[in-house]
Order: C-alpha cells, then sequence, then structure tokens
C-alpha cells in the first residue's frame, strides 16, 4: 500500500515537472494506481499536498547545502557551493511550478519565501559578513542591500524572459549570476584562489 510519504515524494517530481496547477489530483491517483479518496486520507487539500511536497523538496535542497557547508571552510566558496547545488536542483523545476505557488498556493508559497529568506540572510548574510570581517570583501559594501537586491531576486529573473536554464548552462548561469558578482564585491587588497 502507498503511503504518505510516496505519495508527497511522487508529487514532488510531478509537480516541479508539470506545474503544481497544471498537474491534477486524478492524474496524480491515476500514475500511483491509487483511488483520490486515498490521497485525501493524508493531506487535507491539494494545497496541503503542494505544501508538503515544496518542504519535502527543500528539506532535500537543504540538506545537501548544510553537508556541502560542513565540508568547506572558505566563506565565499561556501556561497558558491550554495547556489551550485540550488542550480542544480531549480534547473528541474518549470516556471510554472515556482509561479503557481505563487498565485494559487499560498501556504506552499509560504513554506517557499522562507526557505528563501532563511538561505540568503541566515547563511549567505553572515557568510558575506564572515568574508567583510576577513577583508576578503570590500568594507563599504552594504550587505544587506546586496542580499535582498540580488540574492533574494535571483529566481525572480533566472526564469523571466525565458527560462535560462533551457539556454544556458549551469556553470554559465553560476559563473554570470554569483561568482561574477562576488568577484565584484573582493576589495582590491584581497586574493582569492578562486578567482584567479
Amino acid at each position: 500500500m502507498i503511503g504518505k510519504q510516496e505519495i508527497i515524494v511522487f508529487a514532488a517530481e510531478k509537480f516541479t515537472q508539470f506545474g503544481s496547477k497544471r498537474f491534477t489530483m486524478e492524474e496524480l491517483a491515476e500514475l500511483l494506481g491509487i483511488s483520490k479518496k486515498t490521497i485525501y486520507k493524508y493531506f487535507f487539500s491539494k494545497e496541503d499536498l503542494v505544501s508538503e511536497s515544496v518542504k519535502f523538496l527543500l528539506d532535500k535542497i537543504r540538506a545537501e547545502i548544510d553537508a556541502a557547508l560542513d565540508k568547506e571552510t572558505d566563506p565565499i566558496l561556501k556561497i558558491v557551493a550554495i547556489y551550485q547545488i540550488g542550480f542544480e536542483h531549480f534547473k528541474c523545476f518549470r516556471p510554472a511550478f515556482i509561479f503557481g505557488l505563487n498565485k494559487y498556493y499560498p501556504k506552499a508559497s509560504s513554506v517557499f519565501e522562507t526557505f528563501r529568506q532563511d538561505i540568503v540572510f541566515n547563511i549567505v548574510y553572515k557568510l558575506l559578513e564572515e568574508a567583510k570581517q576577513n577583508k576578503i570583501i570590500r568594507q563599504d559594501v552594504n550587505l544587506t542591500l546586496v542580499c535582498e537586491f540580488y540574492f533574494l531576486r535571483i529566481d525572480n529573473f533566472i526564469y523571466k524572459p525565458n527560462n535560462f536554464f533551457e539556454v544556458y548552462s549551469n556553470k554559465e548561469l553560476l559563473n554570470h549570476l554569483i561568482v561574477y558578482n562576488l568577484k565584484g564585491l573582493l576589495s582590491t587588497n584581497s586574493i582569492h584562489n578562486y578567482f584567479e
């Protein structure tokens, strides 16, 4: 018998592939070989399932990020690693999935927004702060502005006007969106091997 976790894992894959609004509960039940009633035994509504699916995906990404952060000591390289992991996952997300959360599933959108805020302000900001204290990046850089204006908004333009994941490689996106921008923050007397 298919349980709650199996439904979440399968639904997460299908929602990211087709969009959370477009992929119906009927299609989910049919592909799983169960009834809709079985799905609703575990989930109060489709929004409940979408939220649980988003949480599952983001928990998986966060675990990978935490593991990568444990392996690296340099704050700049940690930031690069965070976005490298993120890009690997988000390239599999259809723009309709992200936009559907905002438009149709406020609970799931809130889960996603909390994740973004956490990554940017509880991890990236603190890493930038560490780099600033170590004089790796310029002292005049406003870290809050960099995080709010730039790091928090990457997904807002990566899917517009085209899905950049379909046009450019992950390496190109990582370099142009993360690495080169971090390089612009380096202090003039800072020597960082990654950017040579």
